[in-house]
């Protein structure tokens, strides 16, 4: 009987220290993100320069592309695979200048479960669980990553790795893996801040793509 109620001592031990641990990184790793999403908001816009990867080892496919964005509050002008994406806080548009062909749709923030530019730093605050992760020296840079798992158990994203430069709070690369097994790879090449900006970067003219012969695809 002893053994037994050692044996249960024991172990409810142990449980409760991995309890406190996963509570005390959780913690850890809730006041980092509060850090890197305080630092983003700060600034008035952000300019990312960044190279991404997809790929899915079970279909043997790999993508790399480079691409860039620009980002102010809620608006962000997106260039990637030679296509153009622009939210300026009411409308999307993506211009295709290959296809010649504009979509423009209604943005609704219900329907929008996708990680999109604006969000890219701030996503993680709501819908997730996180807990500190791997720490890697990236040229003298210490990266911390953080792993988030949605509460969800339903989600499409199995989870997300956040790689965040320890020093400036910047966020280095993000790693998401869905749940049949394809990973998406953003890594951060440059970095930019409070950049002057043309007034006019998030507005779009559909007068001007018109006279160029492009067909406007309404969609709302």
């Amino acid at each position: 009987m002893k053994t037994t109620m050692h044996k249960l001592k024991t172990a409810t031990f142990i449980v409760l220290a991995c309890l406190s641990v996963t509570f005390l990184q959780a913690q850890e790793a809730k006041s980092l993100l509060n850090e890197v999403s305080t630092k983003a908001k700060s600034y008035d816009n952000i300019k990312i320069d960044f190279k991404y990867n997809l790929n899915n080892t079970k279909e043997n496919v790999s993508q790399d592309t480079r691409g860039d964005v620009t980002i102010s509050g809620e608006k962000y002008v997106l260039n990637m695979l030679g296509t153009t994406s622009m939210f300026d806080g009411k409308k999307i548009y993506t211009i295709v200048p290959e296809d010649e062909e504009v979509t423009i749709s209604n943005y609704n923030p219900k329907n929008d479960k996708q990680i999109t530019p604006s969000k890219m730093l701030t996503f993680y605050e709501n819908g997730y669980r996180y807990k500190m992760d791997v720490t890697q020296n990236v040229k003298g840079r210490k990266i911390q990553f953080v792993k988030l798992i949605p509460i969800d158990s339903n989600a499409e994203i199995k989870d997300i790795l956040l790689g965040i430069d320890v020093q400036t709070k910047h966020i280095y690369k993000l790693i998401q893996t869905d749940a049949n097994g394809t990973t998406y790879t953003l890594t951060v090449n440059s970095f930019k801040t409070d950049q002057p900006l043309s007034k006019t970067l998030f507005s779009f003219d559909e007068s001007k793509y018109e006279s160029d012969g492009y067909y406007i695809n309404k969609l709302d």
